[in-house]
């Protein structure tokens, strides 16, 4: 393929369906040389007389001359990088009692011919006088270069030692007494976004956050196409060193701000679906997509920071928390265990949208959980004028409901350049509720406005026009558009119901619903219910939560009963597998309108059309 030869040539060509051939954004122009065209899916006639060919879909017959358009680049500076000083310590916190990562500074005795005692049980001799550490485990190379640090540090040294495994671990020795400082990181690895935690072990305290794009997502947008990515060629390899790159760049980043070094990082806690955990660990991720949907395994071992390249100290011991199953990773565990969902009497539906819906319903009794593929949507993939909440996306939209002009909100207040998620779900609820289009999600072409139209892609609305926007193009949403939102707010709707429906209840019994994931943060309750995305519950049991994983990823780094918690949920949580449950695609299939096929579902949307409908006609003349 042509991505092969790129590849290896060294020129990086994105491939976000993860060279599936979908989504038409490898294409390159041939301009000579011999190839086969194995697919022209989104290519046009005029494209192929271009000479454009899908580069994930092109076999190399010759030696080629290509040229390679300018690759989409991810620019953005994420609001989470602002949020350090809002991360609280979440519960009651002493390092000396709670924390299992600790620096203990120790003078020995030098060995003389009187007490020709081996350097390391010298070392353990002191650490079990001072500090009541015994069973001590030294790593090869911790042994390699012990006799020359003792020395040359006049045998005054600062021990790093980790208790979170079976046995106390030397991390690291330093020369000299240097524990005025000791950090460790907690990170989220979400499929589209990594965020990390920089944490002063001392005061339990978030002193850095720093977050970026994962950088897998040159190699497919969402979970199933970076699957299939890794299942060719170099692939796993690549993904993993994708995300091991993300999060160094992270790291250095937080500890710049904190004028220290990433290798003073001595511990890692991570979270993320079951796919990015497996992507981390370069194991296979196949058989997760595959029936009956297998993971290799849900609870990872402690792994060393070397082992999966990461540029915090070599040693350090990186702890990927656990999951329940092939969908319901670490970062549904984690996020149950800072929303509090298994410690409370309501009956509580805790949903995290993102490239994923997942959602785990249940008390302090019970739990159980489903997973379903919304697929980048949310995210602003896939629709032909989306993009990350980022400058110049349009974040909220408000329709006239006699003249269906638009008012529009842009992230940053510049002009705009295309919708993120938020703006999507606030356009269609507009559109629904002023009759642009109608339950099917259908667009009225008969409207007497300018903005409803037959373009490329069929029917279509305009936003703004070409000498409103950035882009000098006009911003569109189109029926595929549309059709691709429905089928992702079906998804998600569709798994709730069943997952309660499995319990014998239904959405009426659910006493409050927290929302987590960073999408969760910008969603507007209102527009959420009337495209059907959310269950019509009165908005005061709707909770926002923010980035409920990497919370519960710090949690479990700063206390050892956190970590254990966490893994008692992923014991405790009943797991239901979609797939195998038929009322899931009837389910579906009744979401895929707006807001629903039964308006019965949704009183308060039934309400706001009737009052649209009884609104008097007022005449121009």
């Amino acid at each position: 393929m042509i991505t092969d030869a790129t590849q290896a040539a060294g020129i990086d060509v994105n491939v976000p369906c993860g060279g599936q051939g979908r989504c038409g954004r490898c294409a390159v122009v041939v301009e000579q040389g011999n190839v086969r065209r194995r697919s022209t899916m989104r290519l046009s006639a005029a494209d192929l007389e271009a000479g454009y060919a899908l580069a994930c879909q092109t076999v190399v017959e010759s030696d080629l001359e290509i040229l390679v358009p300018p690759q989409e680049e991810i620019t953005r500076h994420l609001t989470t990088e602002k949020t350090a000083a809002k991360v609280s310590v979440p519960f009651e916190y002493d390092w000396r009692v709670h924390s299992t990562l600790t620096k203990h500074y120790l003078e020995i005795e030098p060995p003389n011919l009187a007490d020709n005692t081996d350097d390391l049980a010298r070392l353990e001799r002191e650490l079990a006088k001072c500090c009541d550490i015994r069973g001590l485990y030294a790593p090869l190379p911790i042994l390699r270069t012990l006799a020359q640090t003792l020395r040359n540090a006049e045998w005054h040294v600062t021990v790093v030692i980790d208790r979170g495994g079976e046995c106390p671990r030397i991390v690291d020795i330093l020369q000299g007494d240097k524990t005025e400082t000791l950090y460790a990181a907690a990170v989220d690895i979400g499929t589209t976004t990594v965020t990390l935690y920089l944490v002063d072990l001392y005061t339990g305290e978030v002193v850095e956050t720093a977050a970026d794009y994962n950088g897998q997502i040159k190699r497919g947008e969402d979970v199933i196409s970076r699957i299939v990515f890794a299942s060719k060629g170099n692939g796993l390899v690549e993904l993993q060193s994708l995300v091991s790159n993300t999060i160094n760049k992270l790291a250095d980043r937080a500890c710049a701000r904190r004028k220290c070094k990433s290798h003073d990082i001595y511990k890692m806690v991570i979270v993320g679906n079951s796919t990015m955990i497996h992507l981390l660990l370069g194991m296979p991720p196949e058989p997760i997509r595959l029936t009956p949907y297998i993971t290799t395994i849900n609870h990872p071992p402690l792994v060393l920071a070397t082992e999966l390249n990461l540029n915090i100290h070599p040693q350090a011991p990186v702890d990927c928390l656990p999951g329940v199953a092939s969908y319901m990773g670490a970062d549904i565990t984690a996020g149950v265990l800072s929303s509090g969902t298994h410690h409370t009497e309501k009956v509580t539906l805790f949903l995290d949208i993102g490239t994923n819906g997942e959602m785990v319903l249940g008390t302090n009794e019970w739990l159980v959980s489903c997973a379903c593929s919304a697929g980048p949507a949310f995210e602003g993939a896939g629709v032909f004028h989306g993009m990350r909440a980022t400058t110049g996306a349009i974040e909220e939209v408000w329709i006239n409901q006699k003249t269906h002009e638009p008012t529009i909100r842009v992230i940053g207040g510049a002009k705009a350049r295309g919708l993120c998620g938020s703006g999507l779900i606030s356009l269609i609820a507009e559109m629904f509720i002023t009759g642009v289009t109608d339950k099917g999600g259908n667009i009225n072409l008969s409207l007497p406005t300018p903005r409803v139209r037959t373009g490329e892609h069929g029917p279509e609305y305009v936003i703004a026009w070409a000498n409103e926007t950035a882009i000098g193009k006009d911003i569109v949403i189109t029926k595929p558009d549309v059709d691709n939102l429905l089928r992702a707010k079906a998804a998600i709707y569709a798994g709730y119901v069943v997952l309660a429906h499995s319990v014998g209840m239904t959405m009426n019994d659910v006493e409050q619903m927290l929302i987590g994931g960073s999408f969760g943060q910008y969603l507007n309750v209102e527009k959420a219910i009337e495209i059907g995305l959310l269950p019509d519950l009165p908005w005061e049991r709707f909770h926002f939560l923010g980035n409920t994983a990497a919370r519960g990823a710090y949690m479990a780094l700063l206390r050892k009963d956190a970590r254990e918690e966490i893994a008692e949920i992923a014991k405790k949580m009943t797991y239901l597998e979609l797939s195998a449950d038929n009322s899931f695609s009837d389910q579906f299939m009744a979401a895929l309108f707006l807001p629903h096929t039964d308006m019965m579902q949704f009183p308060s949307v039934a309400k706001v059309l009737e009052g649209k409908e009884e609104e008097p006609v007022v005449s121009s003349q």
